[in-house]
């Protein structure tokens, strides 16, 4: 294993176009969330993990009986940690403050979180992939906190993951594979979805900036299959309009490099895991 170790959690600034690399372990970890008090959250072995930026080191953050933690977490607008635990009955998601249990916020199984607003009206809401009735489909979920209800988002005939929502919180960005294989889409505030751009990249995970400005994505080449990990992938940039489409790192990587929304609080700068070849 190169230099004994196995995961590069690392920092690009977009204003030098550098990488800082922040912490390496040998161990796999996956999918670095920004809190907007300045650490990092990642998950590996089943936990959850905090980083901090003024000393790099992983901290065990307890999560209770969700011992089965995966790389789709994040932060609500209310501060509390949002995770999917996964159980023989399938993925669910849970919230806690640090220090008290975790609850439950989506029961439905299976049910993986990805983004989180408080924007737009309509108080807060989450967004996230699921599977539901027989077809087994994964699409899109959104729901309403305060009341619980569950609102589906795509019509489930085509795969889709990986929901974030604008700054505004009425424009919701995911990826689809309707047009054939993974690419960018967005549905806007009248609920309609459409494609951002078309190409040959197998296309994941996009996650717009808190400044509104750019969509950050993760670009695996063509032919790819699903989201694996251990491939020659890209990070790429673009506006929200689907222009300037460019790479701003390239890297070994793919699942759990930027599974989740990895923007820092002032969109100056964004989180991603780089990880070696296993020998």
């Amino acid at each position: 294993m190169a230099d004994s170790w196995r995961s590069s959690l690392e920092i690009h600034d977009l204003a030098t176009g550098r990488n800082r690399v922040v912490l390496r372990s040998p161990d796999l970890i996956e999918a670095p969330n920004w809190h907007p008090d300045g650490w990092l959250m990642v998950n590996g072995g089943g936990r959850l993990w905090r980083v901090p930026l003024d000393a790099p080191r992983l901290e065990p953050i307890d999560t209770g009986a969700c011992d089965r933690c995966n790389n789709d977490h994040g932060f609500l607008p209310d501060g509390r940690i949002v995770l999917t635990h996964h159980t023989g009955a399938g993925a669910a998601i849970f919230a806690l403050r640090e220090g008290s249990p975790p609850v439950p916020l989506v029961t439905a199984r299976p049910s993986w979180w990805h983004g989180a607003t408080a924007a737009g009206g309509g108080g807060m809401r989450i967004a996230y992939a699921a599977a539901r009735d027989d077809r087994r489909v994964v699409g899109l979920c959104e729901m309403d906190l305060a009341t619980g209800a569950e609102r589906r988002l795509t019509d489930f005939t085509a795969a889709c993951d990986g929901p974030d929502y604008a700054p505004c919180g009425r424009v919701i960005w995911f990826n689809s594979a309707a047009s054939g294989h993974a690419q960018i889409w967005r549905i806007g505030p009248e609920g309609r979805a459409e494609q951002a751009f078309a190409d040959d990249n197998v296309n994941w995970f996009p996650h717009p900036s808190p400044c509104g400005g750019h969509v950050l994505y993760l670009a695996y080449p063509p032919g790819t299959e699903g989201h694996p990990r251990d491939l020659e992938v890209g990070l790429w940039l673009m506006r929200p309009d689907g222009g300037n489409r460019r790479q701003v790192v390239a890297l070994f990587g793919g699942q759990g490099s930027i599974n989740v929304p990895c923007w820092a609080p002032d969109g100056g700068t964004f989180a991603f895991m780089r990880y070696a070849p296993i020998a």
